[in-house]
């Protein structure tokens, strides 16, 4: 412990500057939002938020929570690229459902699925009855 406190990590200031930005707060929240106007500030939010979600469920599969296994019906490019891997609209059909479902997630763009592949699903836990996407199955 240093005279001013406890130094935090680079990774944690980092982490820290992030929420501020996803969620418009403090002085780098509102700096970003005055700068980029409300389209484009809704964009960086959303990016924001599909590589939160891909970090939580690169968490839950460490976990070993349940995965469910589900074809893909179709895919579609947003145009929108997080860290060069493109974000994508799937409507998959999970296995035992009646009705098929619609994600916007990040996908390797080495791994892009296609229409009639079988992909995982894993429950959110923020969304009871919603599910996250978790890949092909197949270790990178």
């Amino acid at each position: 412990m240093g005279i001013f406190g406890r130094r935090r990590s680079r990774e944690e200031r980092t982490a820290e500057i992030v929420d501020q930005v996803a969620g418009g707060k403090g002085f780098y929240g509102r700096t970003t939002r005055a700068f980029l106007g409300a389209e484009d500030f809704a964009r960086v939010q959303q990016s924001i938020g599909a590589y939160n979600s891909g970090l939580g469920v690169q968490q839950l599969l460490a976990a070993g929570a349940p995965t469910t296994p589900a074809a893909v019906v179709s895919i579609s490019d947003t145009g929108k690229l997080v860290n060069h891997d493109p974000v994508v609209d799937l409507v998959l059909q999970p296995s035992g459902a009646a009705a098929p479902i619609t994600l916007q997630t990040i996908v390797s763009k080495l791994r892009i699925p296609r229409a009639g592949d079988q992909v995982l699903l894993v429950a959110d836990p923020g969304r009871p009855g919603g599910y996250l996407y978790a890949g092909d199955g197949v270790a990178p």
